[in-house]
């Protein structure tokens, strides 16, 4: 098998739809970019531990957003609010995301009260979200060269953000590319919104695979790098899985359409976090050419709830196996329950969670999953 990683899939928010993270357009440049210029052995091979960190917080840090940044707050807004004491938690103000949002106001987040400081600059873990497929952890900053999300590192004036030179997360000593390591997609992050300028949020996704390795409490060794600070900030952020029930299906649908096949083999849901498992096989051959594999890496999947809402696409890893591409993605869920959902491969004109047209769509490859329990 080959493997690769997907890039964070990231979208303008669109007003007519459910709330889609910002496109980041600079970080999906690069990782094409990097795919290009691959040659097809290199392509095949997993990206070390090293390797994936320093492309996860170059790209976040060099942006100075994630999908977490919120066009939704108006200056006047985050500036009449800024100085209330916070009610509740942050994770329900986050709009660009409704998993996270869904979490702060269901009261699913658990409170932190951990510290570390240097000097002057402290790091202060306020809040977590762990639901099983995503473990996600709030921190505020605290520094003198740091004011209402713009941080000076001496030399030049950057969102704070992008004063993250690194971020490496280990769960039971193992990182991720480790062979016991239970991380997977990499660690990716950004800042929590206008309202909490000094706050950023930080997300790492598990393997589904290894989830038999990790109890439902575990605590998480987490070391945070910011610029111009001649110290790595280190500390223990304790995690708690949601008490909420997890839908788990093994659908196994399968539709052929001309010379593919699209298949659902399973899916996972929480009100944080929907994951699905598929897979696009060509039909008539046994192995892919370099021409067949980019054919399927452009062919991206839209999730719709039962009321139409299209579920924000988050991240995604991909394996070549044999004829078919199988792929891990996870998705927003959206607010409430839903019977049912309907899955829709497209063809990619641009990023992985655009605004998709309906002359994108692979006409007889829509597969209706049904969720039982909801």
């Amino acid at each position: 098998m080959a493997a690769f990683n997907l890039e964070k899939e990231l979208k303008k928010t669109n007003t007519d739809h459910t709330e889609i993270p910002p496109l980041v357009r600079s970080r999906l440049d690069e990782t094409y970019a990097s795919l290009s210029q691959q040659t097809p052995s290199t392509a095949r091979k997993r990206v070390s531990r090293l390797r994936k960190i320093s492309l996860t917080a170059a790209a976040a840090g060099l942006l100075g957003i994630g999908i977490f940044a919120s066009g939704f707050v108006s200056p006047v807004m985050a500036a009449s609010i800024k100085n209330i004491p916070i009610i509740g938690s942050i994770f329900s103000s986050i709009q660009a995301d409704s998993g996270l949002r869904a979490g702060g106001e269901l009261g699913l987040a658990s409170p932190v009260n951990r510290s570390i400081s240097h000097e002057d600059v402290k790091l202060e873990v306020t809040e977590t979200l762990y639901d099983g497929t995503r473990a996600v952890f709030l921190v505020n900053v605290t520094a003198p060269n740091l004011d209402h999300g713009t941080y000076d590192n001496g030399a030049q004036t950057m969102k704070l953000s992008s004063a993250v030179e690194n971020v490496v997360l280990s769960v039971n000593g193992e990182f991720q590319g480790d062979e016991e390591s239970v991380l997977q997609g990499g660690m990716f992050y950004g800042p929590a919104g206008e309202a909490y300028p000094n706050t950023l949020v930080f997300e790492q996704v598990l393997d589904s695979s290894a989830m038999d390795k990790v109890p439902d409490n575990f605590t998480s060794t987490v070391t945070i790098k910011l610029d111009g600070v001649d110290h790595e900030f280190t500390i223990d952020i304790p995690f708690e899985k949601i008490t909420t029930k997890e839908i788990v299906m093994d659908p196994n649908t399968a539709v052929t359409k001309d010379d593919l096949t699209f298949s659902v083999t399973k899916v996972s849901s929480t009100p944080i976090t929907t994951r699905l498992t598929t897979s696009v096989t060509l039909n008539g051959v046994s192995s892919l050419s370099s021409k067949d594999e980019l054919r399927l890496r452009k062919i991206g999947i839209a999730v719709f709830d039962d009321k139409g809402q299209r579920l924000a696409s988050l991240s995604g890893d991909g394996v070549y196996d044999g004829n078919r591409l199988v792929y891990d993605r996870r998705y927003a869920s959206t607010p409430g329950t839903s019977k049912y959902l309907i899955v829709k491969p497209f063809i990619i004109k641009d990023d992985f969670a655009e605004d998709v047209k309906e002359d994108q769509y692979l006409k007889g490859l829509e597969t209706k999953i049904g969720l039982s329990g909801n």
